[in-house]
């Protein structure tokens, strides 16, 4: 259902290994990015996955570490004759500093790509149609910080073993029960879509929130997602630090996982400072499923 490639995992100072914050999302035949750090052009011609269908830019805020790849992407995309409308959503804050970026460098109302800029506002961001994005806010320092949770749909397939069996035909009458109507038959018996649909199926819960300096409020837009993918930016030693700077540490970030009954942590925003085993050791202790993200990585939901 939903295709995770990191494509940044650092935090505010890029690392040899590691990028600038971003985030790409395939499903239904969608690609969305989450943040667009620095170089996240030439993160995604190394992870293969190229520059095509690129419509949707969500953003987590407006710091620098999360938007300043947006010119780069943009130039190539306009070198490569790209017609496509790109849609960009954050806070209002956030789109203020995207509009100002791109003023600066094309002249106000003129970037290089079909643009269309959307504020966020709690609730529904996109229906895709079998999955729907949703927006919620995040507290992180003086920005109007937002995160964002994917859902797939429930499907039930149609049983072909009970349709044989209580002689449902091969015709219109399939599509109304698999849409959850009743059916008469030629004979007079009345199907019941629970006679011949099977159990529910396919749905998907993804949550990604950006940087935050606090969990407070956040649970019930977590609460039993598939993945959690969330900052942990220090650990536990330097709780002091990452309230200075809002940010989480990773024995943090792991409690809340189990607090809300996610089935995987993923973490993300990696400080230089400290070895990647050290961060997962810090979540594990708390929520043995937890990984550190790498750029590069791929998940598969």
């Amino acid at each position: 259902m939903f295709d995770l490639t990191f494509l940044g995992t650092s935090a505010s100072v890029p690392s040899a290994e590691r990028n600038h914050p971003c985030l790409l999302i395939e499903a239904g035949g969608h690609r969305i990015m989450i943040d667009c750090g620095e170089g996240t052009q030439r993160q995604l011609l190394r992870s293969g996955a190229g520059f095509r269908r690129l419509d949707r830019l969500l953003l987590t805020h407006g710091h620098f570490d999360h938007v300043l790849g947006i010119p780069g992407l943009f130039s190539t995309l306009r070198l490569r004759q790209n017609a496509e409308l790109m849609t960009i959503h954050g806070g209002p804050g956030t789109i203020d500093v995207v509009v100002r970026m791109l003023a600066g460098l094309w002249g106000e109302g003129n970037a290089p790509v079909p643009l269309e800029l959307v504020p966020l506002a709690t609730g529904q961001v996109l229906d895709a149609g079998n999955f729907t994005i949703g927006c919620f806010p995040v507290r992180h320092r003086d920005t109007d910080s937002f995160g964002f949770s994917f859902e797939g749909r429930v499907r039930r397939h149609l049983r072909p073993d009970r349709l044989a069996a209580l002689g449902v035909p091969d015709d219109p009458a399939r599509k109304q029960l698999a849409e959850g109507k009743p059916v008469t038959l030629a004979d007079g018996r009345t199907v019941d879509p629970e006679d011949v649909l099977g159990p529910p199926e396919g749905r998907k819960k993804l949550v990604v929130i950006g940087d935050t300096e606090t969990t407070e409020g956040l649970a019930e837009h977590v609460r039993d997602a598939d993945v959690l993918v969330i900052e942990a930016t220090f650990l536990q030693r330097d709780e002091a630090i990452a309230r200075d700077y809002g940010h989480l540490t990773a024995g943090e970030a792991a409690a809340f996982a189990a607090e809300s009954g996610v089935k995987q942590l993923v973490l993300t925003h990696i400080s230089g400072r400290y070895p990647d085993e050290d961060i997962l050791a810090e979540a594990a202790k708390t929520f043995l499923n937890s990984r550190v993200a790498a750029d590069f990585d791929h998940i598969a939901i």
